[in-house]
């Protein structure tokens, strides 16, 4: 893994949200507005961004943390900003804030975590199944 980053750094993702990142179970749509799972995907996704940089081409990064506080609601069509930003990195764990916003509004805030494993691990724990 290499540590091209430091506490304090920060890594933008920008998604309009969509029918399909709506609250919906079996079929039934709870709420017209970007759901908590929805978040959370995208939560893991903008602090992967820093994985992207990070992973050599033998490793890999799992999930090890996701926290969400939904504060507010944000529409199909809008625009919501999520920023990660770097809490620490600890031997093979990258640990980031996040915040999502639409224009002014908070919309969430969190923290994820990730390890970054070697592949052939990851093998080897898939196989004990």
């Amino acid at each position: 893994m290499k540590v091209v980053f430091k506490v304090g750094d920060k890594r933008q993702y920008r998604v309009q949200v969509t029918a399909q990142d709506c609250a919906t179970f079996h079929g039934q749509q709870v709420h017209p507005v970007y759901a908590t799972f929805a978040l959370a995907r995208d939560f893991e996704w903008t602090s992967r961004l820093f994985f992207l940089e990070m992973k050599e081409a033998d490793e890999e990064g799992v999930g090890t943390l996701l926290t969400i506080e939904h504060k507010s609601m944000a529409f199909v069509g809008d625009e919501v900003v999520l920023t990660a930003t770097v809490e620490s990195i600890l031997n093979n764990e990258l640990i980031c804030s996040i915040e999502a916003t639409c224009g002014t509004r908070l919309i969430a805030t969190g923290k994820t975590g990730q390890k970054m494993l070697k592949q052939e691990k990851l093998q080897r724990l898939y196989s004990t199944k």
